[in-house]
């Protein structure tokens, strides 16, 4: 198949690609767009030195990974935190596609240890229904509040950590439903349609209730023990720096082992 040929089959997936394709010289063989996305991207790939063997390699590895993830905790991925937002009706974007963008950045920030309790998707910094950032990525962690945007040119992310928080309210707009987060520093204004807002803005407030009341539990004391044999070698110590006599050391050493 040569390179004016109109469809080729991409050597990853078996599927018929037209000419917005890549060649993989090493394998003599094509590769479609998405094959090579799924891969990681150009940035990732060689297509001159990779193989068709080496990109399904990756794939394969790549979405044991994604189903793993998947099956311990949905919310840890765009798309668990997508699917989130459509069946609870807590907003869906401007389509499936950037939707996953936009929660693909607050997947790629989560810190080790953080849970994602709820998201939603909105147009944020919203002032009329022409004046807004467009649509953004949110996340309810058990540590903060997430906000992200993937775009053409490149990301925006921020994230408020709940002592910077002050309060989270709703209002009612001429148009939407106004999701106001307030901070120390600014005020974010999340539009959506009303219904979602008033839901959304219930349903953060019983979430931030709860990783209060997780906060502010007991935490189980440690208990530090020593056994018998640390204490003796601790007594031994001090006999050999002379601070103890031998009697004093035969002493203890007879409690401490019980006899």
């Amino acid at each position: 198949m040569g390179f004016f040929d109109r469809k080729v089959i991409c050597g990853v997936c078996d599927e018929e690609v037209g000419l917005n394709r890549y060649k993989l010289k090493k394998s003599d063989a094509w590769i479609c767009p998405k094959c090579l996305k799924e891969a990681g991207g150009l940035t990732v790939i060689n297509v001159r030195k990779s193989t068709v063997e080496e990109i399904k390699e990756i794939i394969s590895e790549k979405r044991a990974v994604q189903a793993e993830r998947l099956s311990g905790d949905p919310m840890s991925t765009a798309e668990g935190m997508y699917k989130y937002c459509k069946d609870n009706n807590f907003g869906s974007g401007f389509n499936e596609k950037w939707a996953l963008k936009h929660f693909g950045v607050i997947e790629n920030n989560l810190m080790q240890g953080e849970k994602v309790l709820m998201t939603f998707i909105g147009l944020h910094n919203y002032v009329s229904t022409t004046k807004h950032d467009n649509f953004y990525g949110y996340a309810i962690t058990n540590k903060r509040i997430m906000f992200a945007q993937k775009t053409i040119t490149g990301e925006n992310f921020k994230a408020v950590n709940y002592d910077k928080l002050n309060d989270v309210g709703f209002k009612k707009g001429m148009v939407y439903g106004i999701v106001t987060i307030d901070t120390l520093s600014e005020i974010f204004n999340v539009a959506l349609d009303r219904g979602s807002a008033a839901s959304i803005n219930s349903h953060i407030h019983k979430v931030l209730d709860d990783v209060k009341v997780v906060d502010m539990a007991p935490q189980p004391q440690v208990v530090h023990t020593t056994s018998a044999a640390d204490e003796i070698k601790k007594y031994k110590e001090l006999l050999d720096m002379e601070a103890i006599t031998q009697e004093e050391f035969d002493m203890k050493k007879k409690e401490l082992l019980g006899l």
